[in-house]
């Protein structure tokens, strides 16, 4: 159902009923209502599949947006920046965060690291992030590497623990300097400290 609401689904939608119309229309010797629906449908129809062909999806939000809103509007405004970027429809882009793995150097053209899921988490009273991405052609390695520049990337003040999972998945968690998610239990079951 989801797919469905997409912007790029609606406005092929949209374009599909217009031209469909105007083309009855027309064979119906309507002239009036065949001419701007012809005119406007197949452009918009057109329109709407270009934004289907280059249409990312919404990355799987694992904490419901209604739990942990007060801590989410508390914490600091970067962090809901980044859920609300990664949980919206995207286009032109191989992969949600294209820009800041570019510019981490945690990208590789031909097969990007994939954002799986993105979880809200609060170990201790404090907000936080947890992102599980699939490394794809980026080396579970080079992600470690970085660690020290992803803590401050997304956020001041915040530090980021890269948890290593089965095949080519890791957790980055996003938690304040001095507060670690030991104990979480991801939502597909898999451990998430080691």
């Amino acid at each position: 159902m989801n797919d469905l609401l997409s912007p790029g689904s609606l406005v092929t939608i949209a374009g599909g009923v217009l031209t469909v119309v105007g083309a009855v229309a027309y064979g119906t010797g309507a002239a009036n209502l065949s001419l701007p629906t012809i005119f406007y449908g197949i452009p918009i129809l057109l329109g709407g599949l270009a934004l289907k062909s280059s249409e990312l999806p919404p990355t799987r939000r694992v904490t419901p947006k209604a739990k942990l809103k007060g801590e989410r509007e508390a914490a600091t405004p970067e962090l809901g920046k980044l859920l609300g970027d990664v949980t919206r429809w995207r286009y032109g882009q191989k992969a949600h965060l294209e820009s800041s793995l570019e510019s981490l150097k945690l990208w590789d053209e031909d097969n990007p690291p994939q954002l799986l899921e993105i979880e809200e988490i609060c170990p201790s009273g404090h907000y936080g992030l947890r992102l599980r991405f699939a490394c794809e052609a980026v080396p579970i390695q080079l992600w470690q590497e970085k660690k020290g520049r992803l803590s401050r990337f997304f956020a001041k003040g915040f530090e980021a623990t890269i948890t290593p999972l089965k095949g080519d998945r890791l957790d980055l968690f996003l938690l304040p300097v001095g507060v670690t998610a030991s104990g979480e239990q991801s939502d597909s079951g898999e451990t998430v400290n080691g």
